[in-house]
């Protein structure tokens, strides 16, 4: 466990590769509020099972190999990431839409 020093109490979560949010959100504007909504809700939260994460997005589904799969702006995005409880890390592995999500075939292995 570490100390937060903007929070100054327990763990939370880390998220890796925020770039790839904003890199998203910079050429699909309509997507800015709700994926900083998400971030914000993700880097304050304290997660050690999918149960934990349905506390604070209901959206969220769990589809193997310790993915997550986040309905963003009332599922007009998605937002694959993987999720190691231990560490209370976040990789961002996918930033789309929800027509782009369909077109993965390998979702686990992102």
């Amino acid at each position: 466990m570490y100390l937060c020093s903007r929070f100054n109490i327990g763990t939370v979560m880390r998220i890796i590769a925020r770039k790839k949010i904003v890199d998203y959100y910079t050429i699909h504007t309509q997507a800015k509020t709700a994926l900083n909504e998400w971030y914000k809700k993700t880097e304050e939260a304290e997660w050690h099972s999918l149960a934990d994460i349905k506390q604070t997005f209901h959206s969220v589904d769990y589809v193997g190999n310790q993915h997550y799969v986040f309905n963003i702006k009332g599922n007009d995005f998605r937002l694959v990431v993987v999720i190691k409880f231990t560490p209370q890390n976040v990789f961002i592995r996918f930033v789309g839409t929800h027509a782009e999500y369909d077109k993965i075939t390998d979702i686990q292995n992102l």
